[in-house]
């Protein structure tokens, strides 16, 4: 516990013991001990809520991969439906007539 041995514990609690005297001893050491269990208690819930982010982080990631993996035609398709929307809005263009063969005699 923090690197305290027995006989460093024991002489901190002579030391609490002639410094603040022994009749406000305990309700300073019940005064500690709410503090040490209030901290504990707010350092589990912000341990449970950071691997709880942690954990739909990593959910949302895998569903993006096996949706990548199941419809791989989405992502391919995609882009030419962004082009066809594209090329939808202007005008369509007339085409060229084909360049006349020129004719060799023989």
């Amino acid at each position: 516990m923090f690197g305290i041995g027995t006989t460093e514990l024991l002489v901190i609690l002579v030391v609490a013991l002639i410094v603040i005297g022994p009749s406000k001893l305990p309700d300073v050491m019940r005064t500690i001990g709410k503090g040490l269990a209030e901290f504990r208690r707010v350092s589990t819930d912000v341990k449970s809520t950071l691997e709880a982010e942690v954990q739909r982080a990593e959910d949302t990631k895998r569903k993006e991969e096996a949706k990548k993996e199941l419809f791989p035609e989405n992502e391919a398709a995609a882009p030419e439906t962004a082009a066809k929307a594209a090329n939808a809005d202007t005008p369509a263009e007339t085409p060229a007539a084909p360049p006349a063969a020129d004719k060799q005699t023989a």
